[in-house]
């Protein structure tokens, strides 16, 4: 296989690895709001914590996303991670777009953003290599 092949497959690998960990960060997130919603509807939670569960959905969602797109991209694990933060956070905001009246931004997109990326780093940088079996020292003579 030539250089350009190898570069063209390890894009098409990665974008791939990002739009698959974007979409299942946009999964939990939206699953983890609903809960936070029930939530608040039973009782359990008070109306003020609407930002916090945010923020936990967010990091979550991100987290497990860029769990998935550093396991299949794991050359650069660190922006897999980052990556699939911000196309979770793109897409919060094409869905936003859609159901809403508009783009406002204000403090609950810069904690969307930030929970994002944050969760997209942490999965980055936790998702470590796999290591080998670890050789024995040489014995000295």
């Amino acid at each position: 296989m030539r250089k350009a092949e190898a570069q063209g497959a390890n894009a098409v690998q990665m974008v791939t690895a990002v739009a698959l960990g974007g979409l299942l960060a946009l999964g939990i997130e939206l699953t983890v709001l609903l809960l936070g919603a029930a939530a608040v509807s039973n009782g359990i939670l008070k109306e003020d914590a609407a930002i916090q569960v945010t923020a936990a959905a967010c990091v979550l969602g991100c987290l497990a996303g860029g769990l998935l797109a550093c396991s299949r991209w794991s050359s650069r694990r660190l922006l897999a991670g980052l990556a699939t933060g911000a196309v979770c956070c793109l897409l919060i905001v094409a869905v936003g777009l859609l159901m809403g009246d508009g783009f406002q931004f204000g403090a609950q997109a810069l904690i969307e953003l930030a929970g994002c990326l944050c969760g997209g780093a942490v999965a980055g940088l936790f998702s470590g290599r796999k290591r080998g079996k670890k050789r024995a020292p040489a014995k000295k003579k």
